[in-house]
């Protein structure tokens, strides 16, 4: 029963619109309610009802399914309640189809006659904290949309939205069963975010988003954070909890740095990937659950096979459809218009103007290695941005000293400088073919493929120009 001091202030001075015509228990539910404190308008009629309603603000509405005068579903099909008025339907017996179409229409829930007046105080109070609830969930969904919607696919990260839309239209097919999502890419290039925005963008938007960083979780809780657990499974489960998978049933868990998981881990994620069931620690009945799987990885998850620390069986599960994103330094001079992208987006934030970026920062993005990638950029452009004079060019972190072991791309009269110009003795240009090879050998770790991935070009033509230049 719901009478104690912080119960009566959650209903002190609410209006509370009573459709009842049982004189009796109207009086009854006016008392009720007026011990709370609240103001209750009580009609007998449908008609009387829906002009109060044109007439007053209600904060809540207990309606009788049947009345002399019809059904009080008209007042909802007519759109004469509000939808911010909690409403509360009674039925007789028998009356549950209609208390069916009352929450198709907005009503909040339904009681059958007869019942205890004790629960309805209760049932609006979970309402109105199930609807904040909801509300509070559309407000991080709506940021969220935001945050995906402003992601720069301009250059050549068009590459990255042309994979994206790829995979959406696999997940447009399908609905069902989605296939697992492998994504990998150094620290900080954006993993999580496009993860959300293939979430966001397929069949399963209204569904939940569940992430879990498994570098996070101590390997003896991990079993019970993706499956749950029941009551006494441990020492500290007193009570039963779902897992994550079962949180996220029908929608996306993105599982972040999987590569950190435990073989005894990745042998029961695989288990609960490849049968669709789960059982929580401790439990023995086996739930049925529809997840789609998206994982991130920072490392090679391959090299990791052949170093017996990450199972071939699950890497193949989760590779049936992949995004491998590239270093930032990989994009070349699309850094420059991928920072103005991020300034502009800063300065709504911080409710600055935009300034345009010197011609010193300009040299610095691309002569720097950005080891934290898009993210270490974009920390570095808020504080440039936070501490810039006003009408100044924004001036990043000491822009004159690029990276020693980038020195080379930041020299003067190199062809890879924004001041470059071509010398009046002519351009080596096969020279340059090859520079740009080592280049990408190096920054992909002497992996053939990964740097003809990054030059775009077959893996062929690579071996082709190296063993030109032995010759």
């Amino acid at each position: 029963m719901i009478t104690n001091d912080s119960s009566k202030s959650f209903f002190k001075g609410k209006e509370l619109l009573l459709l009842e015509d049982d004189p009796i228990l109207s009086r009854r539910l006016v008392a009720k309610f007026e011990l709370l404190e609240m103001e209750v308008t009580a009609c007998a009629k449908i008609e009387e009802a829906g002009n109060a309603l044109e007439s007053l603000h209600f904060d809540f509405a207990l309606l009788d399914l049947n009345l002399p005068d019809g059904e009080s579903l008209e007042l909802l099909r007519q759109g004469l309640v509000p939808d911010n008025t909690l409403t509360i339907l009674m039925t007789g017996e028998g009356g549950v189809r209609s208390a069916v179409e009352a929450i198709r229409l907005g009503a909040t829930d339904y009681l059958s006659k007869p019942f205890d007046l004790d629960e309805l105080p209760l049932m609006f109070a979970n309402s109105d904290s199930s609807r904040k609830s909801a509300r509070l969930f559309q407000h991080h969904k709506e940021q969220r949309q935001r945050e995906t919607e402003s992601l720069f696919f301009e250059g050549n990260f068009k590459i990255d939205l042309h994979l994206l839309e790829k995979i959406i239209e696999v997940d447009n097919r399908l609905l069902a069963n989605l296939p697992a999502l492998l994504i990998d890419g150094p620290t900080g290039t954006g993993k999580s975010t496009y993860a959300r925005w293939i979430h966001q963008h397929g069949p399963r938007s209204d569904q939940s988003f569940i992430s879990l960083n498994c570098s996070a979780i101590p390997d003896n809780l991990i079993e019970s954070e993706l499956f749950g657990h029941e009551k006494g499974a441990f020492t500290d489960a007193q009570k039963a909890r779902i897992g994550l998978f079962e949180a996220a049933d029908q929608g996306t868990l993105f599982l972040d740095e999987i590569a950190s998981l435990s073989l005894p881990a990745q042998a029961k994620l695989l288990t609960a990937i490849e049968s669709g069931m789960i059982r929580r620690v401790g439990g023995n009945k086996e739930i049925k659950i529809d997840v789609r799987i998206i994982a991130a990885a920072n490392q090679d998850l391959r090299q990791m096979i052949q170093e017996k620390n990450f199972r071939e069986d699950l890497y193949h599960r989760l590779d049936l459809l992949r995004i491998s994103i590239p270093s930032l330094s990989s994009r070349g001079r699309d850094i420059a218009s991928l920072a103005m992208h991020f300034v502009k987006g800063l300065s709504r934030k911080y409710k600055l103007p935009v300034v345009p970026l010197s011609e010193k920062s300009k040299q610095y993005l691309l002569s720097h290695s950005w080891p934290g990638n898009t993210r270490e950029l974009m920390h570095e452009l808020e504080r440039a941005l936070v501490m810039c004079e006003k009408g100044n060019e924004l001036e990043l972190s000491n822009p004159n000293s690029p990276n020693p072991e980038d020195s080379s791309l930041s020299k003067e009269g190199d062809w890879l400088n924004l001041s470059f110009s071509f010398p009046s003795d002519g351009f080596n240009m096969e020279k340059e073919i090859l520079r740009l090879i080592e280049l990408a050998i190096a920054q992909a770790n002497g992996n053939i493929s990964e740097a003809a991935r990054l030059l775009g070009v077959p893996r062929d033509y690579i071996r082709y120009r190296i063993k030109k230049t032995k010759e």
